[in-house]
């Protein structure tokens, strides 16, 4: 009699170890079979799901809203003759495609969220070529050329991602009021921590721990600055609140732009995924940067006034805005023309912002909404020129807006328990928050035809 459960004659009794990966790799080629060869209009209804959703979920891991992906995954289905429902969230897709009166359900996942705008790039012309000659195109071809785009590396080494984000944040600083001293350290803090940040996610270390030593590190490298040249130029102890803009590099500006715009188009479940997405990473990086301010005794204040007049602020801001968006635009992996396309429109816009505030009585949110709209606007008229995707050059140019500064100083004063002044700070960045999205939603609607209307 046999027991339960024993091998029987002929199997190993020792299995090599398997990977036990969290997320598993989609092995694409194995959906082809012997159709590889077959145009892409006359395969089976699943080897064309399969062409949309892998086109969906390569436009999901590139960063952009729920619409962008449905809007490609619809343009896709109707050149292969299919009907496409889908569901999207932050990391993940649901789908269905119908013909006729048969169906194929497909659920596909990302093991994170990135954002890369020069992939995005090729996926927008990938698909606008595809309504022109995929009906000509066989299923190796069309996976062929979604393999090339899948497996393109970052453009740019942890090192030069570093260099980008000491540029950004040295800008930043000095658009946020502070000065040389204040730069120069934010530099060097920034550049530092962003390095550390990239080579992690080179290595594909969790999004917590990254975001928690990268500002740890920039905090530190910003004090260690600042205390040698305390110790060699004597300076100022009050440059010391310049130390937060060397964290403003973990700033989630598209998950916190994009989560607007896809409320807006009533895409709830990615909407709100997103803006939690968001709130995390700003409420983990300003913990860290509290904790590391409390431990090194460095304190929030006002930056050092500087002696300059209105004509020489409005002057030094331009160059500023555009090498801020120029930075935080080549984080997203955005090539350098694109890069530069986003800084003109960023300091453009930013620079409009800032004069509206600082030369009226115009509250900074509604200011926000002002510069944020003609960001959309100038992206809508320059991406029909050169064909850059819009949301390659609208959130890039507008990141620079995001009121890091304000963000931290609620978490600041709430961890000291002063209610009230955190109250104020958290009040105010949030409504700048709300105005970006509101910004670019306007402009959306006004140059925009197919995202003007819910059909």
């Amino acid at each position: 009699m046999k027991k339960q459960g024993s091998l029987s004659k002929g199997h190993p009794k020792k299995r090599a170890p398997l990977s036990r990966k969290h997320h598993m790799a989609i092995h694409w080629d194995e959906f082809l079979g012997d159709s590889r060869d077959e145009l892409a209009l006359n395969a089976s209804l699943k080897e064309r799901a399969v062409i949309v959703g892998r086109v969906g979920l390569l436009m999901l891991a590139c960063g952009t809203g729920a619409w962008r992906v449905r809007h490609s995954m619809n343009s896709i289905a109707r050149v292969l003759g299919l009907t496409c429902a889908a569901d999207v969230g932050l990391v993940s897709i649901e789908y269905t495609c119908v013909e006729f009166d048969q169906s194929y359900t497909q659920t596909m996942s990302l093991p994170t969220s990135g954002v890369n705008t020069s992939k995005l790039t090729d996926l927008e012309w990938f698909v606008n070529e595809f309504e022109r000659y995929g009906q000509k195109m066989t299923l190796a071809d069309i996976h062929y050329l979604l393999d090339k785009i899948e497996k393109k590396s970052g453009l740019y080494p942890p090192a030069l991602l570093g260099l980008a984000s000491a540029v950004a944040c040295g800008a930043f600083v000095f658009l946020l009021g502070g000065g040389l001293i204040e730069m120069f350290c934010a530099f060097i803090g920034a550049g530092v921590g962003n390095f550390i940040r990239a080579s992690m996610n080179k290595k594909h270390i969790t999004l917590f721990a990254g975001i928690i030593v990268s500002v740890t590190v920039a905090c530190l490298m910003y004090m260690l600055s600042f205390r040698l040249l305390e110790a060699m130029f004597a300076v100022s102890g009050r440059h010391e609140a310049g130390y937060i803009g060397a964290m403003l590099f973990v700033i989630p500006g598209f998950p916190f732009i994009t989560s607007g715009l896809d409320i807006a188009k009533l895409d709830m479940r990615s909407g709100i995924e997103r803006m939690v997405h968001a709130v995390t990473i700003i409420v983990v990086a300003t913990l860290v940067g509290w904790i590391i301010a409390m431990t090194i005794n460095f304190k929030p204040g006002d930056f050092v006034a500087l002696k300059l007049s209105a004509s020489q602020l409005l002057l030094l801001r331009l160059p500023a805005s555009f090498c801020g968006v120029f930075g935080f635009s080549m984080m997203f992996n955005s090539s350098p023309r694109l890069a530069a396309t986003a800084g003109v429109i960023g300091a453009l816009a930013n620079t409009l912002r800032l004069e509206l505030v600082g030369l009226t009585t115009m509250p900074p949110a509604a200011a926000a909404f002002i510069g944020a709209l003609l960001a959309g606007l100038l992206a809508s008229l320059l991406g029909h020129w050169n064909g850059y995707p819009r949301i390659a050059l609208t959130v890039p140019s507008i990141v620079i807006m995001v009121p890091g500064l304000y963000m931290y100083r609620a978490a600041y004063n709430i961890g000291l328990n002063s209610i009230s002044v955190g109250a104020y700070w958290l009040t105010q960045a949030t409504l700048i928050v709300l105005a970006l999205p509101l910004g670019l939603i306007v402009a959306r609607i006004l140059t925009d035809p197919r995202w003007r209307y819910n059909n």
